[in-house]
């Protein structure tokens, strides 16, 4: 045994933290994923039980993306039941399936049935609906049919999200009972921070903070001291929009309902905060065109995904490049236009993005509507104008004097301020229009942005040129 093995391993287990794991850059240390390697290749049982399942489950996510693929599956089997399954939920979806797809169901439905209901679904849903099904077969009744209705919810909607276990009790209960129902009840989540208030229908009527459950007698009913319940979310709200309730208003947790306003689930902060990355993941992504793609994903896979958008980018170019095509005549008399060309078209593209990426987010946060859209496009366009103003005289200048010729750099200075307010409207345009019509604009925006500030770029400047000079 090496000295650092010998110091992992004895090291009590009190004593662990963040930093035992990961070096300066936040990545798992070399020198661990060494030791965790070599106790695969020896299944060294107790050395992985010792240091590996004693981790958080973010931890354990981590560490299961760093090692190789084909150690993932015979740690997993090493670790047996002392593996926490909720570490599946931190690994991306790619490397998840390849684990999954490779375990027995009997296996992951007896890991399940430990797992809270968020992330049972979480790992559920993305399975074969043969499978889906002869896990939950194995499942006791009640845990069965609560894991099916959150299912049946629609994808990426609060019902998908929310966790069914909750503690739910009668208006006319005391406090004293609640207190007694909260020791004595076996089934009840491991955290939570209110209790809602029920009638015999589910239906729900209110809930109490647990300080409140604290700080009165015992004697007192529940319906004295129970509060309406802050903003209950509908279990088909998409979970970006119940992520945005959270956000305005503070919540540390909320109560999911059906149509009839009956209590089905509970969402959480922590699953709120996955929901923010996620969504804030895919919106950059979207915007460059790649999709859901994973690390992890294939060669192939990634080419595909990255293929659809770059074959509409070509055809974008192709339209660009004939604009250029009607002022051959003048390029060639002109050789200075083809040096200039790709300065006018690259400050408008630049520009579009800034003010395309900045909308898109407004868009997403709802914080740009047709209530303040006037204003902000007006915004837009004079930042637009003294952009392409502060830049135009500047690159005019450069242009004039390197090619011994003021109307250059006129034509060049001109050329960049149109070009400059068409990418700043067009940048604040374009996203509106395609949300107004129910098209996503963090996939569709950039493309357009980018033809119509190469197109008027190219136009404006060889244009003007054509102009003056022919």
């Amino acid at each position: 045994m090496t000295e650092n093995e010998d110091e992992i391993v004895n090291r009590p287990a009190a004593e662990e933290s963040h930093d035992d794991i990961y070096d300066d850059e936040g990545s798992v240390r070399q020198d661990f994923l060494t030791l965790v390697g070599a106790a695969i290749t020896d299944r060294d049982v107790l050395f992985l039980r010792q240091n590996v399942a004693r981790l958080h489950e973010s931890e354990l996510g981590d560490l299961i993306e760093a090692i190789q693929p084909d150690q993932r599956l015979a740690m997993i089997r090493l670790l047996g039941d002392d593996f926490d399954m909720t570490a599946l939920t931190e690994v991306d979806e790619t490397i998840r399936m390849q684990i999954v797809d490779q375990m027995p169901n009997e296996q992951i439905a007896a890991a399940i049935g430990d797992l809270d209901s968020d992330d049972a679904v979480y790992i559920l849903e993305d399975l074969d609906d043969e499978d889906r099904e002869e896990i939950l077969a194995q499942l006791p009744f009640t845990e069965r049919v609560r894991l099916r209705r959150a299912l049946d919810y629609p994808e990426s909607s609060a019902g998908r999200r929310m966790q069914t276990e909750f503690v739910a009790v009668p208006p006319f209960w005391t406090v004293g009972q609640t207190i007694d129902y909260m020791r004595d009840e076996e089934d009840l989540p491991e955290s939570f921070t209110q209790i809602f208030v029920i009638d015999p229908t589910f239906k729900l009527l209110g809930a109490v903070n647990l300080d409140a459950i604290l700080r009165t007698k015992r004697q007192v009913k529940i319906e004295t001291i129970m509060h309406a319940t802050n903003h209950p979310i509908p279990a088909e709200m998409d979970q970006e929009e119940a992520a945005q309730l959270f956000e305005q208003y503070d919540l540390l947790s909320a109560a999911v309902v059906d149509e009839n306003e009956r209590l089905v689930g509970v969402l959480t902060i922590d699953d709120v905060v996955d929901v923010i990355q996620e969504e804030a993941e895919e919106d950059l992504l979207r915007l460059g065109g790649v999709g859901d793609e994973e690390l992890s994903d294939s060669i192939a896979e990634t080419s595909r995904s990255r293929v659809p958008w770059l074959a509409v980018n070509l055809v974008t170019a192709f339209m660009a490049a004939s604009v250029i095509s009607l002022f051959e005549a003048t390029i060639q008399e002109i050789v200075a236009l083809a040096v200039l060309m790709p300065i006018v078209a690259g400050m408008g593209g630049n520009a579009g993005s800034q003010t395309m990426t900045v909308t898109v987010r407004a868009l997403a946060t709802r914080n740009l509507d047709i209530h303040n859209a006037f204003r902000v496009v007006r915004r837009e366009a004079g930042v637009g104008l003294l952009n392409g103003l502060i830049f135009g005289v500047s690159i005019g200048a450069v242009a004039g004097f390197w090619f011994q010729d003021p109307n250059i750099g006129g034509i060049i200075a001109t050329a960049m301020l149109i070009n400059m307010m068409a990418a700043a409207i067009a940048g604040i345009l374009i996203p509106l229009s395609l949300d107004r019509f129910g098209a996503d604009p963090a996939v569709s925006s950039a493309v357009f942005v980018t033809t119509v500030t190469d197109i008027t770029g190219f136009f404006a400047f060889l244009g003007l040129a054509t102009w003056w000079f022919m």
